[in-house]
C-alpha cells in the first residue's frame, strides 16, 4: 500500500520525507506540495525514485486475516519513549534541554529567529538564534545578578538606562527600587518583547510600570545620542557578541556609556564565559580598565546554569569613587528578604567579585577581590 514517512530533526528545523506510493494511479507531487503549504517550507530538494516494472513480482494469494490469530489482544508497552530535544551549541560545546515538542512562539525578525518552547525540566524558555537566552527555572540568577550588584553599589539611583533585556527579566530586578524615577529600557528588536509579554509573564511581569520608558530602538544609537551625565546607572544586557548584539562589546560603544554616566555613576554588562568565549571576557574586562581606570573595575561571577559551562560573568565600572565592595549589608540582606530574592544577598554580592586564580591569571590582576 502506500504510505508517508515523516522524520524530523526539530532543533534545525529539518524534516525528510519519504512517500511511497502505489503505481501511477497516485500522485505524489500533490502530497508534496501540500505539505511544503503545511510546514511552511522555506527550501526543499527532491528525490524521485521508481519502485521498479511489476511484471518482476510473482503475486500469491493471501488474505491479512489468516494471520490474526495468535496475536495478542493488547499491544505491548513501548520500550522507548520518543524525545525531542533543543541544543545551544557551538563548534566545541553543547547543552540540551528536553523539550514537550510545543513551540509557543517562533518568528524570524529582520534580526534574528526568536522561539519560544517548553522543557520538561527548566519550563519555558527563550532562544534567540538558536541559543538558550532565559529560561522560567534559572533566569533569576542572571537578571538578579546583572541588576541588584549595580543598583545596590550607587546610593541613590533615580534614572537607569537598560540596553537590551526584551524578555523583561532585568527591568522586573530595577524596578524593585522605590527610588527609581525612571528606566528607560532601548530593545532592538520588538519580536522578543511581544514574545515575553506572550509566553514568560514572569521575566515581563514589569512592561506596563509607569516608570518604564520602552524604546524599540537601536542602543548603540541612543546612547550615541543621548545626552551627558543623564543616568545614574546603565546595564548592558545584550547577547552574545554575533549578530544585532555584537555592536555592544565595542570601545566606542562603551566611552559613550561612560559619557551618558552621572559623575556618581554604575556602568555594568554581561562579559561571557571565562571558560567559553575567552576572548571577549578578556577584551571586555582590558576595554572597561582603559575607560574606567583599573581601579574602578571589578569582575563578577555567579553560577548561570543554562549557559555554557555554567559559569558567568559580568563587568562592573564606577565614577566617582564609588565602590562595590562597601555596600550596607545590613541594608542589602533586607532588601533580599524584603523582595525575596532566590539567588542575590549580601553574601553573594561580595563573593561574587572573588576571582579564581586562573581568572586573575586571564585577567592579569594580582588580589582575588
Amino acid at each position: 500500500e502506500s504510505h508517508l514517512a515523516i522524520h524530523t530533526w526539530p532543533e534545525y528545523q529539518y524534516a525528510a520525507v519519504d512517500l511511497f506510493t502505489c503505481g501511477e494511479s497516485v500522485d505524489a507531487w500533490i502530497s508534496f506540495d501540500l505539505l511544503k503549504q503545511a510546514f511552511k517550507a522555506t527550501s526543499q530538494s527532491v528525490l524521485e525514485m521508481y519502485r521498479g516494472p511489476l511484471a518482476l513480482l510473482k503475486r500469491i494469494d493471501f488474505n491479512p486475516n489468516d494471520g490474526r490469530g495468535g496475536l495478542p489482544h493488547t499491544l505491548p508497552t513501548p520500550k522507548f519513549e520518543r524525545n525531542l530535544w533543543f541544543t545551544d551549541k557551538d563548534e566545541n560545546q553543547a547543552i540540551s534541554l528536553r523539550r514537550t515538542g510545543n513551540v509557543l512562539f517562533n518568528e524570524t525578525s529582520p534580526f534574528q529567529q526568536v522561539r519560544v518552547m517548553e522543557s520538561y525540566s527548566h519550563g519555558k524558555f527563550l532562544a534567540i538564534n538558536n541559543m538558550v537566552m532565559a529560561t522560567e527555572r534559572d533566569e533569576f540568577h542572571y537578571h538578579e545578578m546583572i541588576a541588584h550588584p549595580a543598583m545596590q553599589s550607587h546610593p541613590d539611583p533615580k534614572r537607569v538606562l537598560v540596553i537590551g533585556g526584551g524578555d523583561g527579566g532585568t527591568i522586573r530586578e530595577v524596578l524593585r527600587y522605590p527610588g527609581v524615577e525612571k528606566v528607560t529600557m532601548v530593545e532592538i528588536d520588538e519580536a522578543v518583547v511581544r514574545a515575553s509579554l506572550k509566553h514568560l509573564p514572569t521575566m515581563s511581569s514589569q512592561f506596563d510600570n509607569p516608570k518604564l520608558d520602552l524604546k524599540i530602538a537601536d542602543g548603540i544609537q541612543y546612547v550615541k545620542d543621548a545626552a551627558d551625565a543623564s543616568f545614574d546607572v546603565v546595564i548592558v544586557d545584550g547577547s552574545d557578541p554575533v549578530g544585532p548584539a555584537e555592536g555592544l562589546f565595542t570601545e566606542s560603544f562603551f566611552r559613550d556609556c561612560h559619557r551618558v554616566l552621572k559623575k556618581e555613576g554604575v556602568l555594568v554588562t554581561q562579559s561571557e564565559s571565562p571558560l567559553f568565549h575567552e576572548n571577549a571576557f578578556v577584551e571586555l574586562n582590558a576595554c572597561f580598565k582603559t575607560i574606567f581606570g583599573a581601579k574602578d573595575v571589578r569582575t563578577l561571577l555567579f553560577y548561570a546554569p543554562t549557559y555554557p559551562t555554567g559559569m558567568w560573568s559580568l563587568q562592573l565600572a564606577t565614577k566617582g569613587g564609588l565602590d562595590p565592595m562597601k555596600v550596607d549589608a545590613k541594608k542589602t540582606d533586607g532588601f533580599a528578604r524584603e523582595h525575596k530574592l532566590r539567588y542575590y544577598n549580601d553574601a553573594i554580592h561580595r563573593a561574587a567579585f572573588a576571582l579564581p586564580g586562573f581568572v586573575r591569571t586571564m585577567l592579569k590582576e594580582e588580589s582575588a577581590f
